[in-house]
Formats: C-alpha cells, sequence, structure tokens
C-alpha cells in the first residue's frame, strides 16, 4: 500500500506513543494495524524503518524508544552550587536547542526555576540531574539531599502538618524566601508541562494534563521505595511537539495588568469526595487574600457537610471579602448545600 507523508508520519507517531506506554511488540503491531486498517506486515515495516532510523530499539525482544541519557552529579563548593543559567547551558540546552522556541522557552524557564529552589532553598550539599531524551519527550529528574521541601514549608509556615504544607502548593504564591522569590515557581512549572511531581517527606505533589493530587508514598506503588529519601525529587516531562506556551498559561492565571491574581484548586484532590468539616475549609481558604479570584473544582464531589460550606462560602467571603469565589463542574447536592449556607430562609446564618 502507498501511504502518503502525513500517513506515515502519524503511524510511526501512533506505534511511538504506544511503546513509550509500555505496550508489547504484539500489541502494538495489533493496534497499529486496527487503527490505520493495515495489515501486520505492513506494521512490521514501520517498526522496521523506525528502528533503522535509531528511533526504536529492541532489547529482548522488549520494542522501547531510544533514549539520550545524561547523569550530572553537582556539589557545593564552599557553600555554593553553580548558578542555573549556567547549569542549563552547559547540560540541558543540547537536548532542546533544535526543538520548536515554545519547547525551548517551557523548558528554559521549568528547569531553572526548579533547579534555582534546589540551590536557594534545599540547603543541599549534592544535586543530581537525571535527563532522558527521545524522539517523543524529554524527561528529566532533579534530586537534592537538602531539607525536603514539604518539610521546609511546613517549617517556614508553622503548618499543623506536612499535608497541610502540600495543600498551599495548590494555589501558588508560597515561598520560603519572599523577599526574593515570587511564589510562582512550582504553580506554573507544574502547570506548563505535561508531568510535574514533587516527591519529599514520604508524599508525592503531582500535576499532569489530566488532574492535580497529593498522595501518600507508600500508597503508590511504584514509587514506595522512595518514601525514605532525604531531600526533594522533581519529576518533569514535556512532550517535543507540544503546542503550550508559556504566556498561554500564565494568562489564565493573571490580570492584564495585575499579575498572578487567580488560582485554580480541585477540592476531591485534596480532601477526598467529601469535604465536610470547618477545619477543613479553614485550611483551604488560608492566604485566599492573595488573589481576586479563586476558582473551586468539585469534580467528583456529589456532597459536601453543612460546616465546610457555611465555612468557605459564608465566613470566608466575610473575611475575605474582596476575593470572589467561583465554584465550578457542582453536583446538584454541592449546588443546593451552597446555596442553603449562603440564603438560609433568606438571610445568613452566623
Amino acid at each position: 500500500m502507498n501511504f502518503s507523508k502525513e500517513t506515515k508520519i502519524r503511524i510511526k507517531r501512533y506505534i511511538l506513543e504506544k511503546i513509550d506506554m509500555g505496550a508489547e511488540k504484539s500489541d502494538v503491531i495489533m493496534r497499529t494495524s486496527e487503527a490505520f486498517r493495515i495489515s501486520p506486515e505492513e506494521t512490521i515495516d514501520f517498526i522496521y524503518e523506525l528502528e533503522k532510523d535509531r528511533i526504536v530499539e529492541q532489547k529482548r525482544g522488549v520494542l522501547q524508544l531510544v533514549c539520550m541519557m545524561d547523569v550530572i552529579p553537582l556539589y557545593r563548593n564552599k557553600n555554593q552550587l553553580v548558578d542555573e543559567d549556567i547549569i542549563y547551558d552547559n547540560y540541558l540546552k543540547k537536548y532542546i536547542f533544535d526543538l520548536p522556541d515554545n519547547i525551548q522557552r517551557i523548558w528554559q524557564y521549568t528547569f531553572m526555576e526548579m533547579m534555582n529552589n534546589a540551590i536557594d532553598h534545599s540547603e543541599a550539599e549534592e544535586v543530581d540531574i537525571v535527563i532522558c531524551s527521545n524522539f517523543l519527550n524529554i524527561k528529566m529528574l532533579i534530586i537534592d539531599n537538602g531539607v525536603g521541601i514539604f518539610k521546609k514549608i511546613k517549617e517556614y509556615y508553622n503548618y499543623n502538618s506536612l499535608d497541610d504544607a502540600v495543600y498551599e502548593l495548590f494555589k501558588g504564591k508560597l515561598t520560603t524566601d519572599t523577599e526574593n522569590h515570587s511564589g510562582e515557581g512550582i504553580f506554573f512549572t507544574s502547570r506548563v508541562l505535561d508531568g510535574f511531581a514533587a516527591i519529599s517527606d514520604g508524599k508525592i505533589f503531582s500535576h499532569n494534563n489530566h488532574e492535580e493530587m497529593l498522595r501518600n508514598l507508600e500508597n503508590v506503588k511504584v514509587l514506595e521505595k522512595y518514601k525514605d529519601i532525604k531531600g526533594t525529587l522533581i519529576f518533569m516531562e514535556l512532550s517535543n511537539s507540544s503546542n503550550k506556551t508559556i504566556k498561554e498559561v500564565m494568562d489564565v492565571f493573571s490580570g492584564v495588568d495585575e499579575g498572578f491574581i487567580r488560582t485554580s484548586i480541585p477540592i476531591k484532590n485534596i480532601y477526598g469526595d467529601y469535604p465536610v468539616s470547618r477545619s477543613q475549609a479553614r485550611r483551604l481558604y488560608n492566604r485566599f487574600d492573595s488573589f481576586q479570584e479563586v476558582e473551586l473544582d468539585f469534580s467528583g464531589i456529589s456532597e459536601i457537610g453543612q460546616g465546610f460550606a457555611h465555612e468557605l462560602f459564608v465566613v470566608c467571603h466575610n473575611k475575605y471579602p474582596d476575593t470572589k469565589l467561583i465554584p465550578i463542574n457542582v453536583s446538584e447536592g454541592v449546588e443546593k448545600m451552597i446555596n442553603h449556607v449562603i440564603h438560609p430562609f433568606g438571610q445568613n446564618k452566623n
């Protein structure tokens, strides 16, 4: 069968995406043949071309993407690590110089933000960078042996628990160095990348194109081995063909001339599917006065408690009247409870 150039590109990308997801060779062949209505033999020919071009390789019969990999250990010298822009130029730039401009800008921004965190905040003696680059994407780890990020936030703000510290990362504008940092780094880095995770102190804060989440590492089988690591592990991933831009992501949360004025918080990923107490709401609206608008995403929540609703939509409103709360993806049950606490018998309940 004769294929157009565009069709060949689509078929090969489909094959690569399946391989990147860990599909076995037989499954890749079957799925590709079905998706494009071509014979298994034709699919095998495409796989052979990818192998010939050193984009794909087989190890013990298993297909995998060819990955250029670097492991870079960095050490403090006289209490100073090399500046992040020098590290970027020396180690990361060679992987992205021929990628689209928006991809280069995203990596420049996100890498320097996270590397600066390791340099300025972690008090680490060593930082290891692991880079894996293949045809589809670049994945990166920044691992330091310093003070864990969640512990640092907890102690700086005197929060009651590590969970409370991680919750604040969902909001943004959080820093342990207010004189020199805006607190925007992790918030925007996690949203402009396709995949992001911060692992520390037995917790993982993650964000990808589909959801944002806090979990205990002991409940994540593949990551359980990291639950006792000292310091912080940052994971970052971005497709080489992403259409995202930093400006586009920042504009979602920024005013025309006012900077970072709005945030979005996934309620379920913090408190589960039934937030009920006033104390939960109080922890949630902590620092809401830092924003003009707060979007509250109730996806996956069918009901909320009366105390939680009253504290959030009445007490919080009275405390921060200049902050607008915007509930979205609201179920019938949640909407009824919000209306109940805002307009009980025609007046607010105290």
